[in-house]
């Protein structure tokens, strides 16, 4: 079952709230905080992009980039010893730290590519 929803590259989540009956949810990976809510699954697909236009309507009205959910950079933190461990390991293969990392995340993503 897939609980998120995807529009205009934004995505959020569908929840549901025993204690008030609805379903609800937020947008996923930005740090402004988006939310919304409604009472049918067509409901909250409904709110949810009425969130996403509003969203960046404001920032276009306030001539502000909006923010994007993923720019493709991104800080890992590894720990002293596994950080040398990979730099030694990029290094013996000729290649970058970055390189490296990029090629382990798309092994545990994409393990068929």
């Amino acid at each position: 079952m897939n609980n998120l929803l995807s529009y205009k590259g934004y995505q959020g989540t569908i929840e549901y709230s025993e204690e008030d009956d609805c379903l609800h949810g937020r947008v996923l990976h930005i740090r402004s905080v988006l939310s919304y809510g409604g009472d049918t699954v067509a409901e909250i697909k409904t709110m949810f992009r009425e969130a996403v236009d509003g969203y960046l309507s404001l920032c276009a009205k306030q001539g502000i980039e909006p923010e994007k959910p993923y720019k493709g950079s991104l800080n890992v933190r590894l720990g002293a010893d596994l950080h040398r461990e990979a730099a030694v390991m990029a290094a013996k293969r000729n290649t970058s730290l970055n390189e490296l990392i990029v090629q382990a995340v798309k092994h545990e993503v994409r393990p068929q590519a």
